[in-house]
Parts: C-alpha cells; structure tokens; sequence
C-alpha cells in the first residue's frame, strides 16, 4: 500500500487534502475489482493500467470466458509480471454465490474487523494551558466494517480530536448491498457519488497532476461509494441507488445534514447568512462549538448513464438547498462568487474507446449560468509510448459544491488550461515520464489581486534494474502569479513566483525481510526580483520484519528558510492512518512504528514520533503553540479480526 501510494503521490501543491486522498486510494485498496466483471472504467480507476492493458485484459475475458483465477493475468497479452504483481492487491476473481447463498457471505466476509485508536501529542498546546480546550488530549478513533467485495458493506467510524470534549464529536456510518437482480447499488448513511469527469460529483477519488502523468489526468465513473474518511465535509447523508435497465443505469440519490458554519443571524429584519462552509471538523472551543451543525444542507441528484459498446453517455443533475443564504465576504475578488440559497447543476458527460485512444469528456451549467468543460484523451501510441491531453475551462460564476475536476486550483472555478502527459519505456524496468500544464486565472483569486496565468512541468525518470533496487528521481517547477508581500503601492502588485522540487530516491531490499530506502528533496521558492527562499531534506527509512514483528522507521534532517519553501513528505503510519507533514524550519524528524500479530485474530500498532528544531523556543502557534522546540507524539491501535 505505502508503494502505491508514493509511486502515484502528486506533486505539492497547495490546499490539497492529503487526508481525503489516502482514504480515497484506501478504499480502492479494500474494495479490489473483480476482474470477471470489471469495466474499463473500473480497471481505469486503480491508476496503473495503460489503454492496451485495459483493452487487453477485457478482449482477454470475452474470447475465453471468465477468468479462473488471478494467476491467468500471464496470459493476457502486454502485461508484464512487474505489473501483475502491483497490480494483485487491487483486483480479485469472486466466486459466485448462489442467490440464496447469504448466510455463508455473511460468515465468510471478506472484512469483517473492529479497530481501536488513541494518540496524544505528550508536549501540552497552548489551549490545553490556558483551560480554551474543553476536553482530553487524546485523539480517540474507532472504526467497524463487515464486508463482502462487490456484495455488501456495513461500517461505521467514530472520532475525538484532541482536545474535543465529546467522545462522539464526529461518526459516519453506512449500510451498502450491490448487485441483487437489477439493483446495482444501494447505500444508506453517508456515501458520495461520482460520474463523468467530476465537474458535478467527484467522489474524492481524484489525484491530479503528478508523477503519473497519464492515469490520473482523467476520471473513472465510480458510480455511488459509501464514505469512509476522517474528513467532515464532502459527503452525502441520506439514501443512493442504482437500477439496471438493460443497458442504462439509473442513480439517485438525497441527502440531509448539518454543516459547520459561522452563522449572521438577521433578528427578523433581512434573512441569517454563512461565508462558507467549515469543514475543519474541530469543535475543541466554545467558539468553534458554536459554529457546529449551524448549516442544513439538503441535496437531490439525478444520473442516467447509457452504456455502449467501446464507451458510455451520461447525464447529471445536482440540486443544493441551504436554509441560510450563502455570502462570500464582500471584496472583489469574490464578486463572481454563489450568492443564495439554491444552485442547480445540470450536465453531460461521455467516454468513448477507439482502438488504443480512450476519449472523455463532460459539460455543466450552474443555476447563474457560469458553464465547466473538461475533455481529452488518453492513448497508447505503442507498447513503449503513452499520450494523454486535458483540456478545461471552467468559468468565473461556475458553481459546483461537489466538483473536483483537473485543475491547478483545488476548486473547479475561474480557470482555463491544457495539460498534456508523455511517458515513455525504451525497456523493462526504466521509465521517462513528464507532464506540461499551461493554466490562466480570467478573474482575480485569494491573494491574487488581479487575473493571472502561469505553467507547471514535471519531468521523473524511474530505474528498476531488479525486483531488490529501484531508483527515480524528479523534477517540478511552478510558474504563477501572486501579490508581492509587504507591497509598499497603492494597490497589490501582482508578481510572478517560481516554485522548483527536485528529489532523488533509492530503494534497496537487503533479503526478503529487510528495506532501506535513502531520499533526498530539495525545494525553492522565489518572488520576481526578490530573495530565493531554499529548503532540503536528507531521510533514511529502513523497514523489516522478525517473526511476528513489523518494523519501520525513519531518521530525516531538514533545513528550510521559511514556510514557502516548506517540503510535503508521505510518512509510515498505522493502518487506516496518514502522515503527511510540512516540513519547514531546521532540525531533526524521526519516527518508529511497531506492529506485531499477537494471534490470527489480533494485530497491535504502535507509532512513536518526534520534530526536534533548533534555533525556535516553540512549535506552533495560537492555541496550537507549545513552548518548547520540540514536539512527540505516540500512537497505539489494536485490529480484532472477527
């Protein structure tokens, strides 16, 4: 799982949410596809597949039948046993039960497991000295799924931030059936839903630009997924379904919840009104527990997709209903911004295979009439060449709450762009690939107070003489604009900023129980005419096993001249967990993890980690604050397999 993750892990950018896109790759990691009914749009989604592997793994099923056992993948043509054996924790061949077969998938479920969690930071915060935090230090986290892949799903997840003083702060839950006769789907609880290429609904499950520069630039229709993350915002509460009739599958879906939000109250003379939408999720102090479930938010949608021979068409429809109205604060970069109760979104989406070229695309119209369009293609020019072009523009008054389309922004508003995505393997084992994306800003952003444009390239290189070393190495550089800080002018100056990354990474497999993986990253970041802002980090990872005992563990120094030249790196964690820090500043970062199978029914995590700067008196800031240089925290879970 850790090598899937970093080996399609986008570049850095900011705003995104790395936690909402690990549970998004966990999912595809405990729900894998069953090869013998898996789509195209289905095998498209795990990201590691080129068109003429898709293409050769369906034709593959429909000459000769059913696959009998994962083990038949040898004989699909063009795929290779590197690829085979990254691709088997994703896709499974299901048995087929009987249709009065459910009391043996209940007892023979594929998941069915219960996992507790408490971490604590051991240095106290600020808010914890000065009484502002009205709970425990301890991070508690429990999470419960009974499951059968492609057949049903019940799970549910309860959690405490630090500091919280209600042990169930926040829950989701979901109870899902799939395939009973012509019903595909059905999920009650919390779910999202995605279709087309995400100007509507986009589920999460999107990476964007990255060191996979073909795979990830377009997006799978997923169909209706229950919700499984930590985050509190992003997801449906109600009841989803999918009929089949023939060829066309049929989706609705209708939700109701609260939202976090700071709320104007009118008193009777004009009507309550929110900014935005907090989905921060802590509700630690008695002003962020005022902001609590303020908003009610309902949603109704609408999917028919009719499935062709090589492709499919789809339409889609969303409607948002607050009982407040939605204002964005009045400056002027907000002047296209939602302002109401009430938005409608209505578009089309299609996809379409023609020999080794995979074309998609989709339109959509918001209530104000803004419109997003997005489309492309992706394809095989030869065993050794693939292709992919993007190209979008979304409007300034495009308004989709659910959107998460390509893009260099996180919100799929006020852009246009064209990416295209190269990679190219002369022979087994080395891998050039590299991406181009030129993007434009039509109206003003945060912190950019006038239109822009800008570029962004990525050119990664990735050597695997053997299956004991691998190497890759990586370049990333960023153009665009932004206001030039500490501006002595009337009004902003918008400037052009430079942001650079390059890393080298060498992993190596002493025998089959031990790993070392050496990594170096450096990163600048430059305003126009202004002073270079560098940072680097040096880690060394070295993982093994004794027995029943897991060991993992880092040691990293780093050295950064500020928070803009700050460096994301993915961390080991404990199962069902993420660790994604911002390094910035100078000193040491370490961290151990421990996991160890006391029996076949019971495994136990322990994580022990630790930021120690040098040259600062404390760590943080506002509530967060701790005044010493140094920052721990410790972790324990324990998995009871039912």
């Amino acid at each position: 799982m850790d090598e899937f993750i970093q080996r399609v892990f986008p570049v850095q950018q900011e705003n995104i949410n790395y936690d909402d896109l690990y549970e998004s790759l966990y999912q595809l990691y405990q729900n894998p596809i069953d090869l013998n009914n898996a789509t195209a749009e289905d095998l498209a989604s795990i990201y590691m597949l080129s068109q003429i592997q898709i293409k050769n793994i369906i034709e593959h099923r429909q000459q000769n039948g059913d696959f009998l056992s994962i083990y038949e993948l040898q004989a699909v043509p063009n795929l290779d046993l590197e690829t085979i054996n990254r691709l088997l924790p994703f896709v499974v061949v299901k048995y087929k039960f009987s249709a009065n077969d459910l009391k043996n998938r209940l007892t023979n479920a594929t998941e069915h497991y219960l996992v507790l969690r408490s971490d604590q930071v051991v240095e106290k915060a600020k808010g914890f000295e000065d009484g502002k935090y009205l709970g425990s230090p301890q991070h508690l986290y429990a999470r419960y799924r009974l499951s059968h892949p492609k057949d049903f799903q019940v799970g549910f997840i309860v959690e405490k931030d630090a500091g919280e003083k209600n042990y169930l702060d926040y829950y989701t839950f979901h109870v899902q059936l799939r395939n009973k006769g012509h019903l595909k789907n059905l999920v009650l609880g919390d779910y999202q839903v995605q279709f087309g290429q995400g100007l509507i609904c986009s589920a999460g499950f999107s990476l964007g630009k990255g060191s996979e520069a073909i795979a990830t630039t377009r997006r799978s229709n997923l169909g209706i997924r229950p919700y499984g993350s930590l985050l509190e915002g992003g997801y449906f509460r109600g009841a989803a379904m999918t009929h089949q009739l023939g060829k066309i599958d049929l989706t609705g879906f209708y939700s109701f919840t609260k939202r976090d939000a700071s709320v104007d109250e009118g008193n009777g003379e004009k009507e309550d009104y929110f900014s935005s939408i907090l989905t921060g999720g802590y509700h630690r102090t008695e002003t962020e527990l005022a902001r609590k479930n303020k908003i009610s938010e309902q949603n109704i949608g609408l999917n028919a997709t009719f499935r062709l021979k090589n492709g499919q068409v789809g339409a889609t429809m969303l409607h948002t209903q607050f009982d407040a109205i939605m204002q964005r604060s009045p400056v002027l970069y907000n002047k296209f911004e939602f302002l109401g109760k009430q938005n409608l979104v209505l578009g089309t989406n299609f996809t379409y295979t023609w020999q080794n070229f995979n074309f998609f695309g989709e339109a959509a119209r918001s209530s104000s009439g803004g419109v997003g369009v997005i489309g492309g293609f992706v394809a095989a020019l030869s065993r050794q060449v693939e292709w992919a072009v993007n190209i979008r523009n979304y409007d300034k008054n495009f308004h989709s709450f659910y959107a998460n389309a390509l893009g260099e922004s996180s919100r799929t508003i006020n852009e246009k762009g064209i990416y295209w995505g190269l990679k190219y393997t002369p022979k087994k084992g080395l891998i050039f690939s590299a991406f181009y994306d030129r993007f434009k800003f039509p109206w003003l952003r945060y912190l950019v107070d006038a239109p822009s444009d800008g570029f962004d390239y990525l050119l990664r290189m990735t050597y695997q003489p053997n299956k004991k070393m691998l190497f890759f190495t990586q370049y990333h550089e960023e153009h665009k604009g932004k206001n030039m800080p500490n501006n002595a002018t009337v009004t902003d100056l918008v400037v052009n900023t430079k942001r650079q990354s390059i890393l080298a990474n060498f992993e190596y497999a002493i025998n089959r129980t031990f790993k070392t993986q050496t990594r170096v990253q450096m990163n600048t970041f430059q305003y126009v005419n202004a002073l270079q802002s560098k940072g680097y980090v040096i880690m060394q990872d070295i993982e093994g096993s004794i027995k029943r005992l897991q060991l993992k563990g880092r040691l990293a120094y780093f050295s950064t001249d500020d928070y803009d030249s700050r460096i994301y790196t993915y961390e080991n964690d404990v199962l069902y967990a993420v660790s994604l820090p911002a390094y910035y500043g100078k000193g040491f970062r370490t961290y151990v993890i421990a996991r160890y199978g006391i029996n076949r029914n019971i495994d136990l995590w322990f994580r022990w980690a630790r930021t120690q700067l040098s040259n600062v008196s404390s760590i943080g800031s506002g509530t967060d604050e701790i005044s010493v240089p140094h920052k721990t925290d410790i972790k324990v879970q324990v998995k009871y397999q039912f």
